[in-house]
């Protein structure tokens, strides 16, 4: 055959250009489902909905289209939880239009009778053990006592003294209570299981594991165990119907089984819902990909571990020990997240997104076994028992198939989490690579805010699949709060080697502010943290230390281009630096409200400017100088620095203003060991005091004590009312 001429061959080449093409395919539209509270059957119509379960089934019959299930307005109670698996993967779940369903694990309980002393009573069917109780949506608290002293509640290995003292011995059902311990960053909550004269004993393993001597989470670990020289109290005990003394509060008898709540104003039970968590996790995910979750309600959904015999030993961050043999494991392999109501495990490329998680006995979301490339975006979280998310796994390094890597959790806001269990955090990673934590905002936290990486410096976890997580432009505002009494915590805080990651552009504020000891940060490189830049976040007011690298263990971290109004010691470690950074600020520049302003989930939430510092321009003196601890070191802008006198009767610090200014607040920041305790603080025109105003301050200064004082003054003094010594970090004068 002959090769076609030029001519022949444009000709053909233009007629296939000329001919008409075949129609493009086009995917067809996504087939909707609908599904309602009351829904049944298997039209899963907007007339005839199935139920949630009955929408799931159908799903799986349909191999050639896309698939949206929609949920009708209403709540969905479950008695346990919707699983979707690897057959459920490419579906979308979310609110049908204008509608704002919710899938609940609660439990009304009614059939309430009104006691003579006010109280209310009800029955409470088999199988329901009561550890939460909403009335109207509002949470009730497990009635509690009043805190009790380690030289009374003195514990043990094996249990703890102080039933006589504390009452408890005469309690109708002291088995039914439980002892609320709070050491340093942990939390324990344990069942009494026995009362002999002015001895308790404890539900076990709870017990044990709280104790010393398991040897399952590291040696140095056992300087916060229940008894160990760190614990110093209980911080109540709760659920006794003696207790049961403030509007608000309830208690839950097992042998009646009864619950009994003394009700709030204006509460009335024929009126009120009282709704109890029963059924644990609402929606689990399992193996599933391309699953997008929108506009959905969680909340109700119990943790069930605290009410066994395991209680809840804490370890950090809401992780508990469990069982009561194990191997010796000092990775923090075997430690066990909280119940969440949201559980996807090896998830890929699964979208959360919109939905609220709100009045949970535990946990609200959890990311595990390996789940990558999912998105936990623009959800609210709001009174939880334990932490808002929990993203990835204990193991240093699992598998491929097991390795969490490349999830983002973005916008969220998360408030008045870890309402029960006060060592939980807002946001956890374990060990995580290539995790982003981006513009979400929190607040109101009684520990850490944000948690990224595990394992300390023990040996199986100095090497691991950490790396290249970032921790992005969040708002964190008052976080752990002093009346829990959680310590060694803060706003960011990390753990280990984690090569590429960055903490930037954060804004933090009152991390442990009004603290009542030397403690709490704004970042805190923990243990074997490395590797790690922080660069141009905002951090203000802070009970310790902005940034704190402490371990010469953990090396190779940057602190660049931060603003804040303290200072800190230099970085710990091999190749660790602090560089360019603005320190002892008493006014943030534009640039740097710029950016906190920019952070969090809205990115346009006000900033709380510091307020100008009138002390940092006068002269410090004091009665006395103990060695090197001058004056000068409270108006040096560093909150790390200490003043201190001789012990002696009547010391004072004082600073000069220069001239009688206005001074409408006052900030006294106690010093490192919180030495100064039960002074005046007196503001004068006239050296010798004669015109001061005074305000007396019992008990120790915390860090700080803020004093609104609105007088004119150039003098102002901390002046001890008995003998002893003044020491103080930091004295704060505002106009």
């Amino acid at each position: 055959m002959r090769a076609r001429t030029g001519a022949a061959a444009f000709l053909a080449t233009a007629a296939l250009a000329l001919a008409p093409l075949p129609a493009a395919h086009a995917d067809p539209a996504p087939l909707t489902l609908h599904a309602a509270p009351r829904g049944s059957g298997t039209d899963c119509t907007v007339g005839h909905p199935c139920s949630v379960e009955g929408a799931r089934d159908v799903a799986r019959t349909i191999d050639d289209r896309s698939v949206r299930v929609e949920l009708a307005d209403g709540t969905y109670e479950l008695s346990k939880p919707l699983k979707l698996g690897k057959e459920d993967s490419g579906v979308t779940w979310a609110a049908a239009q204008d509608a704002d369903p919710v899938l609940s694990g609660g439990r009304a309980l009614t059939g309430w009778t009104v006691n003579a002393d006010g109280t209310w009573t009800t029955k409470v069917p088999e199988g329901i053990t009561p550890r939460q109780l909403f009335v109207d949506g509002e949470r009730a608290v497990r009635a509690r006592g009043e805190s009790c002293a380690a030289s009374v509640c003195d514990a043990t290995k094996t249990g703890m003294t102080g039933a006589e003292k504390t009452g408890i011995a005469r309690w109708a059902r002291p088995t039914d209570a439980e002892a609320v311990i709070s050491v340093r960053w942990r939390n324990y909550h344990c069942r009494i299981t026995a009362v002999t004269g002015d001895v308790m004993t404890f539900a076990q393993p709870c017990w044990t594991n709280s104790a010393s001597g398991t040897d399952r989470t590291g040696p140095a670990w056992d300087s916060t165990t229940v008894d160990s020289s760190r614990y110093s109290k209980v911080a109540f005990f709760e659920n006794a119907r003696e207790l049961l003394d403030e509007p608000g509060e309830f208690v839950w008898d097992s042998a009646e089984r009864t619950v009994t709540y003394l009700p709030r104003q204006g509460e009335d039970p024929r009126r009120s819902r009282a709704v109890t968590p029963v059924t644990e996790g609402l929606l689990v995910l399992d193996g599933a990909h391309d699953v997008h979750l929108s506009g959905l309600g969680f909340a109700y959904s119990a943790y069930q571990q605290p009410n066994t015999d395991e209680g809840y030993a804490g370890m950090q961050a809401g992780l508990t020990l469990t069982g009561a043999t194990g191997p010796v494991d000092h990775a923090g392999r075997f430690y066990t997240k909280p119940a969440a109501a949201l559980t996807v495990r090896g998830g890929r490329d699964v979208t959360v997104e919109g939905n609220t998680f709100s009045r949970l006995g535990g946990a609200g979301v959890v990311f595990e076994q390996g789940t990558q490339d999912s998105a936990l975006a623009r959800n609210r979280f709001t009174d939880l028992s334990s932490g808002a998310a929990y993203i990835g796994d204990t193991e240093p390094m699992p598998t491929a198939e097991l390795a969490g890597a490349r999830n983002t959790i973005e916008r969220n806001t998360v408030r008045r989490t870890g309402v029960e269990y006060t060592d939980s955090v807002g946001i956890w990673a374990g060990y995580e690579a290539e995790t982003v934590i981006d513009h979400n905002t929190l607040e109101e936290l009684p520990y850490s805010g944000i948690s990224v990486g595990w394992g300390w410096n023990q040996p199986e976890a100095q090497t691991s699949v950490l790396r290249d997580n970032r921790i992005t432009d969040n708002r964190i505002t008052d976080v752990m709060l002093v009346r829990h009494d959680q310590h060694d915590g803060a706003a960011i805080y990390t753990q280990g080697a984690q090569p590429g990651t960055v903490i930037s552009g954060n804004y933090i504020d009152r991390s442990a502010y009004g603290n009542t000891e030397r403690d709490g940060n704004g970042v805190y490189l923990d243990e074997q943290s490395s590797h790690i830049a922080v660069t141009g976040n905002v951090i203000t007011r802070v009970g310790y230390k902005w940034v704190s690298n402490w371990a010469g263990y953990g090396i190779d971290n940057h602190a660049t281009g931060n603003w804040t109004d303290t200072a800190a010691p230099a970085l710990s470690g091999r190749g660790s630096t602090m560089t360019d950074n603005f320190t002892g600020l008493d006014r943030l520049p534009a640039e740097a409200v710029k950016i906190a302003e920019a952070a969090g989930a809205d990115g346009r939430e006000k900033v709380r400017q510091l307020r100008p510092d009138l002390a940092r321009e006068g002269t410090a003196t004091q009665f006395s100088t103990d060695g090197t601890a001058t004056a000068d070191k409270a108006t040096d802008g560093d909150t790390t620095t200490d003043t201190r006198t001789l012990s002696e009767a009547g010391a004072w610090w004082q600073v000069d203003l220069g001239s009688a200014q206005h001074v409408g607040q006052v900030e006294v920041w106690n010093n490192s060991s919180m030495t100064t305790a039960d002074f005046d603080v007196q503001l004068a025109s006239s050296a010798d005091f004669s015109d001061a105003t005074t305000v007396h301050v019992t008990g120790k200064a915390l860090r700080p004590t803020v004093l609104d004082t609105d007088t004119e003054a150039r003098y102002v003094r901390v002046r001890l009312t008995g003998t002893g010594r003044v020491a103080l970090s930091h004295v704060l004068v505002h106009p």
